[in-house]
C-alpha cells in the first residue's frame, strides 16, 4: 500500500497515521487533507458530522508539521484526525447534544478528555452527530439529517455516538470519541464493525458534560457515564487509553492511575471467560447468537481459553437502570425544556422526562443495582471475563427505536441493548469487538467485560482474539 494514496490514507489506523507522520513519511497536512477530502466525497450521505470544522483541522495539521520540521515534541497523536461527538464540550465549536436547546451553543472550555487529546497532537476534525442529549441508541435526533451505517445506508448506526461509529466504519478518520452511559460506544461499533472500548469507571475522567449541573439534558447519567474511544483496531483504543487516562480534580469519580504504558502488550495466559448468549432472558436474533457462538469457540479452540456457558442468574435491570438515570437527570429543567420545545423535542425524549417517578423506584432500583454488582464480583472471582452478543440483533432500519419483533419474541424497542448497560452499573472496563457478518452482510459485535480496574489484561484479551479472527481489513461497501 503506497501510503501518499489518498484512500490508502484514509485506511491507516490511528497507531500507522502516528507513525508514518513521526518518520515524515507522511505529513500531517497530506493526512487531514485527505481526510477532509473524503469527508466531502461521502459524509453527504452518511450524516457522521454534524459540524466539520476543516478551517480548524487545516491550520492545526499546519501548526503540528512546523512543530515537527522543527524539532519540538508533538506528542503520541501528533497527526492523527479525529472527530468528537456532540455530548462532549470542545472549546469555540458548537455542542449542541442534539438539541434544539443547544443548537447555537458554543463551549468555552474543552472537556478534558479534548483537551488531552489536543495536547497530545490531535487534529480535531469536528462534532460528530449523536442522539438528543444521548438518550437514544439510534442516529436521529431533531436537529440534524439522520445518521446512517456506511454497510447499508437504509439501516441505522447505533447510537448514541453514530456519527463517531460511522465515521471511524467509513475511513473518516480513524479514531473518534464517544460517550457511553449505557453502551453508546460499544452499540454503535458493534453495528458499524469496529472496536469501541470503555474503561472502569473514573479511568477517563469526565469534565464537565454529565458532571456539570448548569446545563439540563447534558448533565444526566452521573454515576454511569464513561467516554471513550471508537477505532479500527485494539492498539488504537489502547494508544487512545495512554492519552486519556488518569486522575482531574474536576471529576469526583476519578482514580489514581500508575504510570501505565497501555499500549504494551502483556501475556496472557490461560483465560476463563464466562459466556452468556442471553443473559438468561434476552432475545437474541438467530444471525447474532451463531455469531457470538463463534467467538466463543475461537477463544475456546484458538486462544486455548476455558470457556463456560453460563446462566448469569441477575435479576433484570432494565427497569433499575432506567430509574437510575431518572434519578441522575434534571428532570425539572428537562420537563421545561420540553415544554418549551414541544414537538421540537424528540417525542421518546419527551415521554421520558414526563414520566412520574417515585422514591420508591428510586430506592428499588439502587437495590437492584446493588445486588447486580454482587453477582457480578463473585462470578468475577472465578472468571478473568464475561463474554456476550453486545446487541440483540444487526443494524435495523433508519426511523426506529429498534425491533419490537426478536426470534419470534414480542420485546420493548430498547430490548435490543440489554447486554451493555451491566457494566455501566458496575462500573468494569468492557469492549465491543468485531466478530462477524449476518448472512446479509452485516457486522456482529460481541462484548468482553473485564474485571474492575483490569483495563490492560481487557485490552490484551481484545487483541488476542483481534489476531486469532481479523477484522481491520473488513470495510463497508455501502460509501
Amino acid at each position: 500500500m503506497n501510503p501518499t494514496d489518498a484512500e490508502a490514507i484514509c485506511r491507516l489506523s490511528a497507531t500507522q497515521t502516528a507513525a508514518l507522520i513521526r518518520s515524515r513519511e507522511l505529513s500531517p497536512v497530506e493526512v487531514t487533507d485527505a481526510v477532509l477530502d473524503r469527508i466531502d466525497a461521502v459524509d453527504g450521505e452518511l450524516g457522521a458530522f454534524c459540524t466539520p470544522t476543516p478551517d480548524l483541522a487545516r491550520a492545526t495539521a499546519r501548526r503540528i508539521a512546523d512543530d515537527i520540521a522543527a524539532g519540538r515534541d508533538t506528542g503520541p497523536l501528533a497527526g492523527v484526525p479525529l472527530g468528537v461527538k456532540d455530548l462532549i464540550s470542545s472549546k469555540g465549536i458548537r455542542t449542541t447534544s442534539g438539541s434544539h436547546a443547544y443548537a447555537d451553543f458554543v463551549p468555552d472550555e474543552d472537556d478534558i478528555v479534548v483537551e488531552r487529546s489536543v495536547a497530545a497532537g490531535a487534529v480535531v476534525l469536528g462534532k460528530t452527530n449523536a442522539t438528543e442529549f444521548g438518550y437514544s441508541a439510534t442516529g436521529h435526533n431533531p436537529l440534524f439529517p439522520v445518521t446512517r451505517n456506511p454497510w447499508d445506508l437504509d439501516r441505522t448506526p447505533g447510537g448514541s455516538s453514530a456519527g463517531s461509529a460511522a465515521a471511524v466504519a467509513a475511513g473518516l478518520g480513524p479514531v473518534a470519541l464517544g460517550s457511553d452511559g449505557g453502551g453508546s460506544v460499544r452499540v454503535p461499533a458493534a453495528l458499524c464493525g469496529i472496536f469501541g472500548f470503555k474503561a472502569s469507571m473514573g479511568r477517563v475522567p469526565v469534565y464537565p458534560g454529565c458532571r456539570d449541573e448548569r446545563y439540563p439534558g447534558v448533565s444526566g447519567w452521573e454515576s454511569v457515564e464513561h467516554i471513550g474511544p471508537l477505532t479500527r483496531t485494539v492498539a488504537d483504543a489502547a494508544l487512545m487509553l495512554s492519552v486519556l487516562a488518569g486522575p482531574d480534580p474536576r471529576d469526583r469519580h476519578s482514580i489514581p492511575c500508575a504510570d501505565v504504558d497501555w499500549t504494551r502488550r502483556r501475556p496472557t495466559g490461560p483465560l476463563r471467560i464466562a459466556y452468556s448468549p442471553d443473559l438468561g432472558r434476552v432475545a437474541v436474533d438467530p444471525e447474532v447468537r451463531r455469531v457470538a457462538d463463534e467467538a466463543a469457540r475461537v477463544f475456546e479452540k484458538d486462544l486455548g481459553a476455558e470457556v463456560d456457558r453460563i446462566d448469569l442468574q441477575l435479576p433484570d435491570y432494565s427497569a433499575a437502570f432506567g430509574a437510575i438515570v431518572a434519578a441522575e437527570t434534571d428532570l425539572t429543567g428537562m420537563r421545561a425544556m420540553a415544554d418549551r420545545l414541544g414537538p421540537a423535542m424528540s417525542p421518546h425524549l419527551a415521554t421520558l422526562v414526563r414520566t412520574p417517578w417515585t422514591a420508591e423506584q428510586f430506592t428499588d432500583a439502587n437495590l437492584v443495582r446493588k445486588a447486580v454488582v454482587n453477582r457480578v464480583a463473585r462470578l468475577m472471582s472465578t472468571y478473568d471475563l464475561i463474554l456476550t452478543p453486545t446487541t440483540s440483533v444487526a443494524a435495523f432500519p433508519v426511523g426506529v427505536q429498534g425491533p419490537e419483533l426478536i426470534d419470534g419474541r414480542m420485546v420493548p424497542t430498547d430490548h435490543w441493548t440489554s447486554f451493555t448497560p451491566l457494566a455501566n452499573l458496575t462500573g468494569q472496563p468492557a469492549a465491543s469487538l468485531p466478530a462477524g457478518r449476518t448472512r446479509g452482510g452485516l457486522p456482529v459485535g460481541v462484548q468482553l467485560i473485564g474485571r474492575h480496574l483490569a483495563d490492560g489484561a481487557l485490552l490484551d484479551a481484545c487483541a488476542a482474539y483481534e489476531e486469532a479472527a481479523p477484522w481491520r481489513d473488513a470495510w463497508p461497501t455501502a460509501v
